[in-house]
């Protein structure tokens, strides 16, 4: 008989830790938009750990997600005819981002790939034709997004991509030919739409970077998910092949107009990573603390010994850092006051302090650190796929850099 040998911690129940009330003083409409996160995501741990172990995409919880009104990231979808939308604000957008992230990274990745990538650049760049069209269904997840910029060959350097798009005819009659490659791409197989980034061939937007909506189905696209992966198992990335896609003039998205307006996309997720960062850390802080009360070694609780004090103090100060960032980060995007630099700091700082809260989680956890039902394993890989997305360490160091004292250090 195996019952009973090994004890049960619960280690998933949510602590909440801010140590010095940094989330009390959010508005109030962010503090309904947290419990509204709160009561998608309880009862999901288990589900989520088998997804994650078995490495299978949860489709069904996008939809779940935006009839709750949890995937506008904060793109006005003021006007749309769809119950529980409404435009967040930057503070309610961060702790839904926070929350689902608190959950499991891919979840926490379905909000930022359909919500802060693909609905946002409808929103930014789309026409009033193709937003009628797509972006109800986008923002609800009847209809799933992507956004597809880096290439198999261009990471950290997108704005060298390859992709073409090759103008038959004229700007009124005529139509593009899509040829090229793109990768890691969230949704990118998932037989919805594509936002896909090119370099225009021929035309008076020769040579310019322009934005496309694709759908899936279109002849030439083909895709397939990436699998082998050590991180984000309970969601798709894609690569992605165009072959002489041919596509009518009206895709093009007509406020894409260089590699800018993908940039802009980019600035404004780049926050959202530093409150999912804040997110993964809770859930591993929480565990920790939940852990060190239950564990019982040398005939006493391990949370009664210096070394594990002494470890919880540097997290949770590490976690009330990250907290603080994010926040006058937010505020400053509430009062449109955020630079493109200033969100690229919140990641770099946020994403880094969660892997190394992430590394003394898991030892502290022993052995049973690195069991996924317990949390802090997934999340401790989980969280290199934030630290990468949306712009590397190194990227993000670059553009900071670079805005520090006026030179580009980029090559």
């Amino acid at each position: 008989m195996l019952d009973g040998i090994d004890p049960d911690y619960d280690l998933t129940t949510p602590l909440d830790t801010d140590y010095l009330g940094v989330l009390d003083s959010v508005p109030e409409d962010a503090k309904h938009w947290r419990a509204q996160a709160r009561e998608f995501t309880t009862g999901l741990d288990e589900r989520m750990a088998q997804h994650w172990e078995k490495g299978e995409y949860p489709v069904d919880l996008i939809p779940e997600l935006g009839s709750r009104g949890l995937l506008t990231d904060g793109v006005d979808v003021d006007g749309l005819d769809e119950p529980n939308l409404s435009t967040l604000s930057p503070h309610a957008a961060a702790m839904v981002n926070m929350e689902l992230s608190r959950l499991d990274g891919s979840v926490g990745t379905m909000l930022g790939v359909q919500g802060g990538l693909a609905l946002r650049t409808l929103g930014y760049f789309g026409s009033a034709e193709q937003k009628s069209e797509h972006l109800a269904d986008l923002a609800t997840g009847r209809t799933l997004g992507a956004f597809a910029l880096t290439e198999p060959t261009h990471g950290s350097d997108s704005v060298s991509l390859e992709t073409t798009a090759a103008l038959i005819g004229d700007d009124e009659s005529g139509y593009y030919v899509l040829n090229g490659a793109k990768k890691w791409i969230g949704n990118g197989a998932s037989g919805g739409l594509t936002f896909t980034w090119a370099r225009i061939a021929g035309g008076e937007h020769d040579g310019t970077v322009r934005c496309f909506v694709v759908d899936q189905r279109t002849k030439g696209y083909s895709a397939r998910a990436i699998t082998g992966k050590t991180s984000l198992r309970a969601i798709d990335q894609a690569l992605i092949s165009y072959d002489d896609v041919e596509l009518p003039t009206s895709a093009v998205l007509p406020g894409s107009t260089s590699f800018a307006s993908a940039s802009a996309v980019l600035y404004a997720t780049r926050l959202g990573v530093a409150w999912s960062a804040v997110g993964h850390a809770q859930a591993i802080v929480d565990a920790a603390l939940n852990y060190v009360r239950q564990r019982e070694q040398f005939s006493r609780k391990i949370g009664g010994f210096q070394l594990v004090q002494e470890r919880l103090a540097w997290m949770v100060s590490e976690l009330t850092a990250m907290q603080m960032y994010a926040l006058r980060a937010t505020d400053l995007d509430t009062a449109g006051e955020l630079t493109g630099p200033q969100a690229s700091l919140a990641k770099y700082n946020n994403t880094r302090k969660a892997r190394a809260i992430a590394q003394v989680g898991r030892d502290m956890l022993g052995g049973n650190g690195i069991l996924l039902s317990n949390k802090v394993a997934r999340h401790m890989a989980d969280i290199e796929a934030a630290h990468t997305y949306e712009g590397t360490e190194s990227v993000q160091s670059l553009i900071i850099g670079r805005d520090l004292t006026g030179f580009s250090a980029f090559a």
